[in-house]
C-alpha cells in the first residue's frame, strides 16, 4: 500500500512542475499587461524586471502555504489515504482547467481555481465518509469544511470585481483630468506629485504583500512594517516626491517609465509570493502528510491528519526551484503572450480587430451607459464640459509608425493600472481578506480604459462583451473547478492506483493535444501568405504593396476552389469542412484590410490621394472574390453534409475541366504579381472571353440535361450555383486585373514620356 502513496507523490511532483508552467502562463497577465501595453521599455527589459520579481517573490512565499493545508477544510477530520486522494484530485483538475483557459487565451484566477478544487474534492470525500457512517448526516458536512473561509472567498470575488473596476475608473479619470494626454509637457511638479503617490503606494505594496512574508526577513523589521503603515506611506511619499522632482529636473528622465518598471517588479513579487501556493502548495502539503504518516507506523486509513494543522515552513530550496521554473516559463511560454494579448486588446486606446462578438447584455450596458452619460452632462456647465473635453483630447497618432508598433495606451494609464492594483491588493491583504490578483489587475485595467474613453462608440459593445466573457469565465472556473475536482476525487476513491494511472494518461493526452493545437494556430497566424495592411502613401507604393496580397489571395483562392470541387467529387465531408474554415479565415483577413482603410487614407500624402481610390477598388474586388469562394465552399459542404445525391460523373468531369482552367488562370496571374511584371497582365486578359465562354457552355449543357435526363432538383441547384458563382469569381478577378493594368500604365507612362523628351 505504501508504494501507492509513493506513486502518488511522484505523480504530484510532476503535476506541480506542469502546474507551475500553466499557472504562470495564465497569471503573467497580472504584472505584464501594463508594461507591454504601454511599450514603456523594451520587452527584454520588462522580462528581466519581472523575472527578478518572480524569483524574489517565490522565496518569500513560505507563509502562504498554510492555505493548502487547512484553509478550506479541517484536516483533522480526514485520514491520510483520504487526504492523498483530495490532493491528487485537486492537482489533476487544476492543471487541466488552467491549460484550457490558457489555450483560449483568457485570464482566469489560479487562486479561485485551487480554492474551489480543494472545496470540491474535500466535499466529495466528506460526503462519501458520511454516507459510509450511519451515525452521520449531511448536516455534519460543516465539521469537515471551513464554511466561513469559503463564503469569504466568494464574497471577495464579487466585491473585488466591482471595487477594482470602480476605483480604477475614478483614479484614471482624476489623473487624466490633472495630467491630460499631453502629460509630458506638464511642469515637473505635476509628474513629481504623481510619482510620489504611485511609487509610495507600490513600495508599500511590495512590503505588505511580499517581503514581510519572507523567511529571510528580520522579525523586528517585519513588526515595524506591519505596525506603522501610515508613517511608512507618509514618509515614502515625501521622499519619492522630492526624489522624482530632482530626477525630472536634472536628468530629464521620464518618471512615468520608472513608475511602470517599479510597478511591474512589485506585482511580479506579489504574484510569486502570493500565488505560488496555488501551484506547489498542494504537493508540498501531500509530502508533509506522507512524512507524518510514515513516521507514525499507523495504517493509512486510521491516521488522522491533525499534523497539517501545525505550521510548517517550506524548504528554501524547493521555493528556489519553483521560482526558476516560473522564470523560464515567463520567457518561453507562447500561451502567456496570448493571455496578455487578450487583456491588452480589451484596454487598447485605438481600434483593433475585436475578438469578441457583441451580445444582448453588452449592447444593453452600452445603451444604459450612454443615457447615464447624457444625463450627467446636462448637470455640468458648458465651461466644465469644455475643460474636461480638452483634457481628454487625444494627440494625433504618429503616422510614421506602423499601427501594430503603436502602444496600446499611454504611460499615465499604465502607471495608474499598477498603482491602483497595488493599493487594492495591499489593503485586502492587510485586512486578511481573500483576493484574486487576476481579478483585481484585470478589472482595474478595464476601469481605467473606460475612464480614458478607450471604449468609444466604435468599440464599446465589443469591449464590454469581452469583459463579460472574461468575468463569465471566472465564475465558470469556480463552478467547473468544484465539480471536476469532486468527480476526480470520486474516481480516485474507488479506482485507487488504476484510476490514477488512467487520469494521468488522460491529462497528459489533453495537455499535449492543446499544446499542439495552440502551436498550430500560432503558426497559422504567422503564416507567410497572410495578408498585410498597406503602409505606403503613394499610388506606386500601394501597387507594389498590394501585389503580394493579391498573389496570396490567388494562391489561397486556387486552393479553396480546387478543394471544393474535389470535395464534391469524392464526397469528402472532412475536406469540405476544412475548406470552409480556410475561406472564412481569408474573408476575415480581407475584412481587416477593409477596416484599415480609414487609417490608410489618413496617411496619404496630398498629391497621392488617387491611391485611395485604387486601394479601395482593389479591396472591393478581393472581397467579391472571397464572397464567391465562400459561397461555393458553403453550398458544397451543405450538399454533402445533408447526404444529398452525388453529382453525376459528367457533372464532376465538367467541373474538373473548369477547375483546371481556373488553376491555370490563377497560377499565371499569381506569377505576374509575384514578379511585379504588371505589363504582362494584358496577356492574361487576352484569355478572358475564352474562360467565360467555357463556363457559359457548361451552363448551357446543364440546361439541356435538366430538360431531358436530370431527375434531382438538389443536384441541378448545386451545379448551377457553383457555375454561376464561378462566373462571378471570374468577373471579380478580371475586374481586378483591369484595375491594376490601367493603374500601372498611368503610373509608368509619365516616366516613359519624360525619358523620351530628354532624348
Amino acid at each position: 500500500m505504501e508504494n501507492l502513496y509513493i506513486y502518488m507523490l511522484i505523480a504530484l511532483a510532476f503535476l506541480a512542475v506542469a502546474d507551475l508552467v500553466v499557472g504562470v502562463s495564465n497569471d503573467a497577465v497580472n504584472f505584464l499587461n501594463s508594461a507591454i501595453g504601454s511599450k514603456a521599455v523594451s520587452f527584454k527589459t520588462i522580462m528581466i524586471v519581472a523575472s527578478i520579481g518572480v524569483a524574489l517573490g517565490a522565496m518569500s512565499s513560505s507563509g502562504m502555504m498554510e492555505v493548502a493545508r487547512k484553509g478550506i477544510f479541517n484536516p483533522g477530520e480526514f485520514m491520510f489515504d483520504e487526504i492523498m486522494i483530495i490532493f491528487t484530485a485537486v492537482m489533476l483538475t487544476d492543471i487541466l482547467l488552467l491549460d484550457f483557459f490558457n489555450t483560449l487565451g483568457l485570464p482566469t484566477s489560479t487562486t479561485v481555481s485551487i480554492v474551489f478544487e480543494l472545496l470540491g474534492a474535500s466535499v466529495c470525500v466528506a460526503i462519501l465518509k458520511i454516507y459510509a457512517d450511519s451515525s452521520q448526516t449531511l448536516l455534519d458536512l460543516s465539521n469537515y469544511i471551513n464554511n466561513e473561509q469559503a463564503i469569504k472567498i466568494i464574497l471577495g470575488i464579487l466585491l473585488s470585481v466591482v471595487i477594482a473596476f470602480t476605483v480604477g475608473a475614478i483614479v484614471q479619470f482624476v489623473s487624466r483630468l490633472l495630467l491630460s494626454f499631453n502629460f509630458e509637457k506638464k511642469s515637473p511638479f505635476h509628474g513629481a506629485i504623481f510619482s510620489g503617490f504611485a511609487t509610495s503606494s507600490i513600495l508599500y505594496f511590495i512590503l505588505i504583500k511580499g517581503i514581510k512574508n519572507a523567511t529571510f526577513m528580520n522579525a523586528d523589521i517585519k513588526a515595524f512594517i506591519s505596525g506603522n503603515p501610515i508613517e511608512l506611506i507618509g514618509l515614502s511619499f515625501l521622499i519619492f516626491t522630492l526624489l522624482s522632482y530632482l530626477i525630472i529636473q536634472f536628468t530629464r528622465t521620464n518618471i512615468y517609465t520608472i513608475i511602470i518598471v517599479i510597478g511591474t517588479f512589485a506585482l511580479a513579487v506579489a504574484f510569486a509570493g502570493n500565488d505560488l501556493v496555488n501551484f506547489i502548495g498542494v504537493p508540498i502539503a501531500a509530502y508533509n502528510s506522507y512524512e507524518a504518516w510514515s513516521a507514525s507506523g499507523t495504517s493509512a486509513g486510521d491516521f488522522a491528519m491533525i499534523a497539517l494543522s501545525q505550521p510548517v515552513s517550506t524548504k528554501p530550496l524547493l521555493l528556489l526551484a519553483a521560482g526558476l521554473i516560473m522564470v523560464l516559463t515567463l520567457w518561453f511560454s507562447s500561451k502567456a503572450k496570448a493571455v496578455v494579448k487578450t487583456s491588452v486588446d480589451l484596454s487598447r486606446q485605438d481600434d483593433v480587430k475585436e475578438r469578441f462578438e457583441p451580445n444582448f447584455l453588452s449592447r444593453s450596458i452600452v445603451r444604459l451607459s450612454i443615457l447615464s452619460s447624457e444625463r450627467i452632462n446636462k448637470l455640468l456647465s458648458g465651461s466644465s464640459k469644455a475643460h474636461i473635453d480638452k483634457q481628454f483630447q487625444k494627440p494625433a497618432p504618429n503616422l510614421a509608425i506602423k499601427t501594430e508598433d503603436l502602444p496600446a495606451f499611454d504611460l499615465v494609464r499604465a502607471a495608474v493600472n499598477l498603482m491602483v492594483a497595488s493599493v487594492l491588493i495591499s489593503i485586502a491583504t492587510s485586512m486578511k481578506l481573500p483576493l484574486s490578483t487576476t481579478y483585481v489587475t484585470f478589472m482595474v485595467a478595464m476601469g481605467t480604459s473606460l475612464a480614458d474613453r478607450a471604449w468609444g462608440s466604435e468599440s464599446a459593445v465589443y469591449r464590454v462583451a469581452g469583459v463579460l466573457n472574461v468575468i463569465g469565465g471566472w465564475f465558470f472556473t469556480a463552478l467547473s473547478a468544484f465539480v471536476a475536482a469532486a468527480i476526480m476525487a470520486l474516481v480516485l476513491y474507488y479506482g485507487k492506483g488504476y484510476a490514477l494511472t488512467g487520469l494521468l494518461v488522460f491529462a497528459a493526452f489533453l495537455i499535449i493535444k492543446n499544446y499542439l493545437s495552440h502551436r498550430k494556430n500560432s503558426k497559422v497566424r504567422r503564416a507567410a501568405d497572410s495578408l498585410q495592411k498597406a503602409e505606403s502613401s503613394s499610388t506606386q507604393g500601394v501597387i507594389l504593396e498590394s501585389a503580394s496580397n493579391i498573389a496570396n489571395v490567388l494562391k489561397r483562392g486556387n486552393r479553396i476552389y480546387t478543394s471544393a470541387i474535389n470535395g464534391l467529387g469524392t464526397q469528402n465531408l472532412k475536406l469540405l469542412k476544412k475548406n470552409k474554415k480556410n475561406v472564412e479565415k481569408l474573408s476575415d483577413e480581407i475584412d481587416d484590410l477593409q477596416n484599415n482603410i480609414f487609417y490608410f487614407i489618413k496617411k496619404l500624402e496630398e498629391p497621392s490621394v488617387s491611391a485611395s481610390n485604387f486601394y479601395i477598388n482593389i479591396l472591393g474586388y478581393l472581397q467579391d472574390m472571397a464572397q464567391s469562394l465562400e459561397y461555393i465552399s458553403n453550398v458544397s459542404y451543405k450538399h454533402i453534409n445533408n447526404n444529398h445525391k452525388k453529382l453525376k460523373f459528367s457533372q464532376i468531369k465538367e467541373l474538373k475541366e473548369i477547375d483546371e482552367v481556373m488553376e491555370t488562370l490563377f497560377n499565371d496571374t499569381k506569377k505576374v504579381f509575384d514578379s511585379n511584371s504588371f505589363e504582362e497582365i494584358g496577356l492574361v486578359l487576352n484569355d478572358k472571353n475564352k474562360v467565360f465562354d467555357m463556363v457559359g457552355e457548361k451552363i448551357q449543357k446543364q440546361v439541356e440535361r435538366t430538360r431531358t435526363e436530370e431527375s434531382s432538383p438538389k443536384n441541378t441547384t448545386l451545379y448551377f450555383n457553383v457555375l454561376l458563382e464561378t462566373k462571378d469569381l471570374l468577373k471579380a478577378t478580371m475586374s481586378l486585373l483591369e484595375e491594376y493594368h490601367s493603374a500601372h500604365d498611368s503610373n509608368v507612362e509619365p516616366a516613359t514620356i519624360s525619358a523620351e523628351e530628354e532624348e
